[in-house]
């Protein structure tokens, strides 16, 4: 049984911890002190088309905003050619989902301690880049589309970042008011 759980497929090396203590000068990445990285597959296991490219004024991490919220940016999502006929329908709609792939954010980290909360979490409790799968995933105000271009706001990734998905926003389905991340509230209640 490979270590994913999964039984078809071949064995898999096994995951190790391992120290990582410089920042990346090209990424801004880099391990503090409490977090875990882990030695990751050497064959993935699937394969993505990226049918775009995201256009952002920010070519650093540290540019960023943290989160696609903090911004008003106006950004520019670039359909590919053979892509753009899957635009057909969207004309009048207000909101999207874009799924896109943080490329430049690494994959090993499964502990991180976030500057602004200075205690470890797990990566799937963190909306980090960092994570095995860096896929990011933001809901954006669509303003217009152009020759298999789109203007959106709320967006939080590097300029160039592949564009993995498309999807329309429904109020009536992905709106949940009543949604809490546990440690978060926990954290809001301690501090009042």
């Amino acid at each position: 049984m490979r270590p994913d759980g999964d039984d078809d497929g071949p064995e898999r090396p096994p995951m190790t911890t391992h120290d990582r203590d410089s920042v990346d000068g090209t990424t801004g990445f880099g391990i503090r002190p409490g977090e875990v990285a882990v030695e990751l597959p050497a064959v993935p296991d699937a394969g993505l088309h990226f049918i775009g490219r995201i256009r952002t004024p920010w070519k650093s991490r540290a540019e960023c905003p943290k989160n696609a919220r903090e911004s008003e940016a106006v950004c520019t999502v670039e359909v590919a050619p053979a892509f753009q006929p899957a635009l057909m329908g969207l004309e009048g709609t207000t909101h999207l989902w874009l799924l896109y792939f943080m490329d430049k954010a690494p994959r090993d980290l499964v502990v991180q301690v976030p500057r602004q909360y200075g205690q470890g979490r797990g990566t799937f409790a963190l909306r980090s880049p960092a994570r095995p799968n860096p896929i990011a995933l933001s809901a954006v105000r669509l303003l217009g589309i152009s020759e298999g271009k789109l203007s959106v706001i709320g967006l939080d990734c590097l300029d160039g970042t592949p564009l993995i998905d498309i999807k329309p926003y429904f109020a009536s389905t992905d709106c949940f008011p009543d949604a809490v991340v546990g440690w978060h509230r926990e954290r809001g209640s301690a501090e009042t």
